[in-house]
């Protein structure tokens, strides 16, 4: 750079960006000036700002999937400018410049995360014909599932627990639809998706493995549309419109399932179906103040014969006051409720059970565009939780059921972070940031003393671990402190250009995580209960490191992403053999603290652009747990040795693939591979009675693994022409999941043959091929 254009005096242009055809904002932006080579992205809430040297410059700003605006802007006074990009199928005369974004997704420091849009989830093929966010990002390096109509995911070889997911910044505890099948999240309401892998920014923090970031659409300020879509299993509504033109908007959701509704014509009076409602709300003041109002509501019931019922689902509610204070300093402050229940109504035994956890968020965010070299973040985030474990509840007076509440536990988990975002030079770039964060476990009804402190004791006579019997209990008040943590968090990430389309960067980050989620299966369920960090129970502590090499091939047609990582993991829960997590009230008695490490290679190669797109990934990692004895009489668990995790997948691989062969026919397919999860197989058997009972060895923990999990999907959509030039819009879509018929194992029971009384291994299979169609429309 020249003296010259050091000495210019500095000037701030800052502004929204919108879709033109809706006026929502977009998130993630590329606004760029390629005569000095710098730029930046709009935040959550598309909104960006950049400081440069007075003086006359070209401008672009690029989005994908939109045409590209180009212009040049004279500055010599701070300036606000807003920009509305067209979406290219709209477009007649198009500005395409490829390569925009993709400079700076190369020279950010940002590093291990994914984004994916909603058109691109919508192409992927899914089980019957659902578009889907979480079997979406399972596609991704580093990311995997339990398996087939598990809940859940897990990331870089973490528990599904240790997963921050946002919507709309509020938490949701449980991500699932039907045990897994599906997602809570509505592809036609989502508008962006992030998932942080590694290097995660200082605003986030309680979770270990990653964050995933959903945000909502805001609604259509500039036209009433509609938009749904009819399928096999579920079909869904979306409408949208003004509240006051150019000012306000609403938007209303729902989706639900419907299978359930032909049973009865079979004689079954079984039910199994899911419903969820989104809806928002937003008011646009004038430039400097914006404010949204957002809701999700989604409930599952399951039930055989009315005599079983199992009800669960989510409840969140988020007020936010967007206010930019200056063209340099854009805030935003979130109220937010979040709930999780889930209900249990066992007819044939005589009771219902209820159980959940409530939260309320208060949180403060600001953005600070200091200058073209420093940019700040910061805010505070203030949680209070309530854990309900569980009540039973007697439904019917000859039941014999006493009514019994388990103890209530109260929390309140508070953060402050700073984070900076440097330019060094031209060829490096800091981001560095420490996130302080408090919790404290506060009072309740009764809390379990025992000898010596410890709620689980070695019986030396039978070589196990049992839960202790308490020697007493303690009584609080709300307002008492139990426990009291604080950690500091530092985070830190880097990159390095090596040339205008290759960076190497890296990234450290330490995260703390106060709460758990108790369960002993491979997939979590919704019986499953979260647990406060306390007396018992020690915080867990992460830290990562990774190293990463970028290249954008072509001017961004092609872009390649390699990653390396390691996690290490303190205080990891494990469990002592034979522990019960269900309606125990003495859940420290069957819990030990271990540790974890993961470690790995995550390869990504992407096209971007034409006709045929898609990308490749590959993982290979490794996942492990140690818990050692906590003296030297004590074997610890699995003998003290490190032991795989039950989301450990050695190998990992995915393509997707999509081709657009005209304007009415697309085709998209998908494959999946992944190393079979690590399960226990019998080491013997004994006799009783003349039946064969297995005997597993309590010593080998997952030392054998399921077969490999491996499929194949494709999709067509078919848009007919006859649509194009009519308000109505609409488009089949055809899909084939597990095109060759995979019998993929979910699990493996060894028993006695009845016939035979011969010991045979019988493999459980969710889906074999399954077809699909659904009729997407908008008008």
């Amino acid at each position: 750079m020249s003296f010259s254009l050091i000495s210019q005096e500095k000037v701030t242009i800052s502004g929204t960006v919108y879709d033109n055809s809706n006026n929502e904002t977009l998130i993630g932006v590329s606004v760029y000036f390629p005569d000095i080579n710098t730029g930046t992205t709009t935040n959550e809430y598309g909104f960006y700002s950049i400081t440069i040297p007075e003086g006359s410059y070209r401008i672009q700003v690029s989005y994908l999937g939109y045409t590209t605006i180009q212009e040049t802007i004279g500055l010599s006074i701070k300036t606000t400018k807003n920009f509305k990009l067209i979406e290219e199928t709209e477009s007649l005369d198009e500005i395409i410049i490829e390569s925009n974004i993709e400079k700076i997704n190369i020279r950010t420091p940002q590093m291990s995360v994914n984004k994916l849009n909603a058109a691109t989830i919508k192409q992927i093929p899914v089980v019957l014909g659902e578009a889907d966010i979480i079997k979406s990002l399972i596609l991704l390096p580093g990311v995997t599932s339990a398996g087939e109509g598990a809940s859940g995911f897990n990331v870089r070889g973490g528990a599904a627990d240790q997963n921050l997911i946002l919507l709309d910044e509020a938490i949701v505890f449980n991500s699932s639809h039907l045990f897994g099948f599906f997602s809570v999240f509505n592809p036609d309401v989502i508008k962006d998706v992030q998932l942080y892998k590694g290097g995660i920014p200082a605003k986030y923090g309680g979770r270990l493995s990653s964050v995933l970031d959903i945000y909502q659409k805001e609604g259509n300020s500039k036209n009433f549309n509609v938009t749904g879509g009819i399928g096999l299993v579920s079909s869904r509504l979306l409408i949208e419109g003004p509240l006051e033109k150019e000012k306000s908007s609403f938007l209303v959701g729902g989706r639900a399932s419907y299978a359930h509704l032909f049973l009865p014509l079979f004689d079954n009076d079984n039910k199994a179906y899911f419903y969820d409602l989104n809806s928002k709300i937003n008011y646009r003041f004038n430039e400097k103040n914006n404010v949204f109002l957002s809701t999700y509501f989604g409930k599952d019931v399951f039930g055989i014969n009315d005599s079983f019922v199992n009800s669960y689902g989510n409840t969140v509610v988020n007020l936010r006051w967007n206010h930019l204070f200056s063209d340099k300093v854009f805030s935003n402050l979130s109220l937010i409720y979040s709930d999780y229940f889930y209900g249990l109504i066992l007819d044939f035994v005589g009771f219902e059970w209820d159980s959940g956890i409530t939260n309320f968020n208060l949180k403060y965010d600001f953005k600070h565009y200091l200058n073209d070299k420093l940019k700040l973040s910061y805010g505070i985030n203030n949680i209070y939780i309530k854990f309900n474990p569980g009540e039973i509840i007697p439904n019917r007076e000859d039941s014999g059921i006493v009514a019994e509440k388990l103890i209530d536990k109260y929390a309140n988990e508070f953060a402050a972070y700073l984070e900076a975002e440097h330019k060094i030079s031209d060829n490096l770039t800091f981001q560095y940031g420490v996130r302080f964060s408090n919790f404290i476990r506060l009072g309740q009804d009764e809390l379990n003393t025992y000898q010596n402190n410890q709620a689980v004791v070695y019986n030396d006579e039978f070589k196990k671990y049992e839960s202790a019997t308490p020697t007493g209990t303690e009584n609080f008040k709300r307002s008492d402190v139990i426990s009291s943590f604080s950690n500091f968090e530092p985070r830190f990430s880097m990159s390095y250009i090596l040339d205008d389309n290759t960076s190497i960067k890296a990234s450290y980050n330490r995260m703390a995580q106060y709460l758990h989620l108790l369960s002993n299966t491979a997939s979590p369920t919704p019986l499953d209960v979260w647990t406060p960090s306390g007396k018992y129970v020690q915080p867990q502590l992460l830290d990562q490191f990774a190293v990463g090499y970028f290249k954008s091939i072509k001017d961004g047609e092609y872009s390649l992403e390699t990653e390396a990582f390691y996690k290490d993991i303190k205080n990891r829960i494990d469990y002592i053999n034979g522990a019960n997590l269900i309606a125990n009230n003495e859940i420290e008695t069957v819990i030990l603290n271990g540790k974890a490490r993961a470690y790995g290679l995550e390869v990504l190669f992407k096209k971007n652009e034409g006709k045929f797109k898609g990308w490749f990934a590959y993982t290979l990692s490794r996942s492990e747990q140690l818990t050692p004895g906590r003296n030297a009489n004590e074997p610890g668990i699995n003998q003290g040795n490190w032991y795989s995790t039950p989301y450990d997948k050695t190998h990992d691989f995915s393509i997707n693939a999509s081709y657009e062969l005209n304007k009415k026919w697309t085709f998209n397919s998908n494959f999946v591979f992944q190393t079979g999860q690590p399960t226990n197989y019998p080491v013997g058997q004994y006799e009783v009675q003349g039946l064969n009972v297995p005997i597993y060895d309590d010593n080998r923990r997952n030392a054998d693994r399921l077969p490999a999990y491996h499929r194949l999907d494709i999709s067509a959509t078919l848009t007919p022409e006859k649509n194009k030039n009519r308000k109505w819009q609409g488009e089949w879509v055809f899909g084939i999941y597990n095109l060759y018929g995979r019998q993929n194992a979910a699990s493996l029971a060894f028993r006695q043959n009845e016939d035979t009384f011969k010991n045979e291994a019988v493999q459980t299979s969710i889906f074999g091929i399954v077809p699909s169609v659904t009729y997407n429309f908008n008008f």
